[in-house]
Formats: structure tokens, sequence, C-alpha cells
């Protein structure tokens, strides 16, 4: 008997990359107009962001299907091993509700964790399980584990455009127009599973100099644990710089993940952010 991670892609893990880390990856699907992918199979971040950026429509996100789930735990209980499932936060999509419900037709075979978190933060905790499951713990110490560390995982980020959280309804024109004209730069984090507004900043080199102070203060980084830059778009070299300029404060050559379709949605190209445990 063995025990199966599965993932969503809302961690922006794809399904080569899945495969490789020995995880099931269930999918996201992500409509734009008529046409329907399925995120990390069909439709990988640069195939995502050049879309966006040639669509007149807003995608649209939706969360894994019951039946999908019902399909992947059928396939892997049958052989009598045991799967841990990390979510999206339950306060992001319905995914965990809906997995949570499947779940309990496998006789305590099936565990859901809801990540409280989404993109970097749900994946810096699925590789935490794939350490844990190698240790040889039983799926029952793994759950606790990842319950009691989740909300130990910070995650900031500054965003680069407004422009899509005005079309997903979620600031006015108004604002997005003002916000444009003095190139303000939201900062987030994710806190108790949901994403709020932490700051603002004038220009993407202020608001990675707010991140970091944000971090800087925040402190405590534990880097025995897994940690990441995240970011999102086509171009790479502000990641890229931003990882040099902030080598002091998240290390050398910290890993870079890039944002896929279910968040990118939401944000757009131009963000920069770090997740990472918190001593």
């Amino acid at each position: 008997m063995a025990i199966k991670l599965m993932i969503d892609s809302a961690s922006d893990i794809s399904s080569k990359e899945a495969e490789k880390l020995g995880i099931v990856m269930v999918s996201m699907p992500i409509t734009f107009g008529e046409e329907e992918y399925l995120d990390g199979v069909n439709l990988l971040p640069n195939q995502f962001y050049e879309k966006l950026a040639s669509s007149n429509v807003l995608p649209k996100t939706s969360q894994v299907s019951s039946y999908k789930f019902q399909e992947e735990f059928e396939k892997y209980t049958k052989n009598g091993d045991e799967i841990i499932v990390i979510t999206i936060s339950s306060k992001l999509s319905g995914t965990y509700n809906g997995a949570k419900q499947v779940a309990s037709k496998y006789d305590g075979k099936v565990f859901v964790v809801d990540s409280l978190n989404a993109c970097a933060g749900e994946r810096l905790l699925a590789l935490y399980a794939l350490k844990l499951i190698s240790q040889g713990k039983s799926a029952n110490e793994i759950v606790e584990e990842l319950n009691r560390v989740k909300s130990k995982i910070n995650f900031f980020a500054v965003i680069g455009t407004l422009e899509y959280l005005k079309k997903g309804g979620r600031i006015s024109s108004t604002v997005a127009f003002a916000g444009k004209l003095l190139s303000i730069k939201p900062i987030i984090s994710v806190t108790g599973g949901e994403i709020k507004l932490i700051g603002k900043a004038m220009g993407i080199k202020k608001g990675t100099e707010q991140l970091n102070k944000i971090i800087q203060d925040k402190g405590n980084i534990d880097f025995n644990m897994p940690y990441g830059v995240v970011w999102s778009g086509l171009d790479e070299e502000p990641h890229q710089r931003y990882i040099k300029d902030s080598a002091s404060l998240i290390g050398d050559n910290a890993p870079a993940y890039i944002l896929g379709g279910t968040i990118g949605t939401h944000i757009g190209p131009g963000a920069i952010g770090f997740a990472y445990f918190e001593k």
C-alpha cells in the first residue's frame, strides 16, 4: 500500500512536472469564450499569457468537477493506495468542498487538506508533503502535520497591472484608470485563505522594495523548508532581476515558479511575489 499525493492545478504544478514528482494533478478548466482548456495540461503558462494578451474577453476558471475527483479516487484506491489531496483555499474555490464530499465515499482512504493558499503557497505545502511521504510517515501523520504548518506559509506579491482586477469586477474602471495614470502597484498577501490588499506603491521598483520590506519585517524565513519566487507573464527579466537584487533577503538562486492560468486570470502579467514557511 502506498500514499499518493494529489493536487489541483492552482498549485501551478503542470501535468508534466507532476509526473516527474510522482504527484497526481487534477486540472481546473479555463475557458476563453467558447474554447475550454485544462490548466497545466493543454494550456501551459506561456500559452495562457499569449492568449490573455490577444483575447478580447476575460477567461473564466472553474473548480475541479466531482466526477474528476471520483474518477481519480477510484483509480488509486482500488489498488489499495491511500490518497492525500491538497487543494486551493476553500475561500477562493469550491474545489476543497467538492473533493471532501467525494472523499467521504472512500471509507477513510482519501484525506483532503485545505491549503488555505494558492499558487506558490499551495505548491510549497505539496513539496513538503512529498518530503513527509518519503520519510515513511502514515497518511494520518502527514495530514496532521500539513494542517499544523500550513498557517506558517507566508505569500506576498506585488501586482503589475490593475487591468485584470478591473475586468474581473474586483475594482472599478475609475480606480483602475487612476491607478494606471499613477502607475500604482497593489501589494497583496494570502491571509487566512483569502487574498488581502496590504499596501500599494508607485511603480514596480518601489513595489518590490516595499514587498521586501514587508518580508524583512515579518522575518523568520525557514530556508530548510520549500520556498520560492512567483511571477507572471511572458517577460522573464523582471523576476530574474528581483531575485538578483534580493539575494541578501531571499537567498542566492531562489527557485522561481511561473503563475499559471487559474490565478493568472485574476492577476494578469507582471506580478512578482515570494512564498515561504515561517520558522
